[in-house]
């Protein structure tokens, strides 16, 4: 890979919280093996993500990707909303 071609990690979660001014956080699950015994575990974490349009509500499926650090906790950026929650 060279220096032009850069890839973005993007991930896939669910909105937690749309309280804050531009910002959701976005709660990602991933399951992961166990090192020894081999077993599933459902792992997740939180995110914080910039949704400059404020169109994200809690509920809503939503892609992020990795972006420069936009504040202390802010490295993701909205990319797309998936799929708009049940309301």
């Amino acid at each position: 890979m060279n220096d032009t071609e850069k890839t973005t990690r993007t991930l896939e979660g669910r909105v937690t919280s749309s309280k804050a001014s531009k910002t959701v956080t976005v709660l990602v699950d991933r399951q992961e093996q166990h090192g020894l015994y081999g077993k599933l575990l459902r792992r997740s974490t939180k995110l914080h993500a910039h949704d400059e349009n404020g169109e994200c509500h809690e509920g809503d499926l939503v892609r992020i990707a990795e972006c420069r650090p936009l504040s202390k906790t802010k490295h993701f950026r909205v990319v797309e909303v998936l799929a708009r929650a049940a309301e």
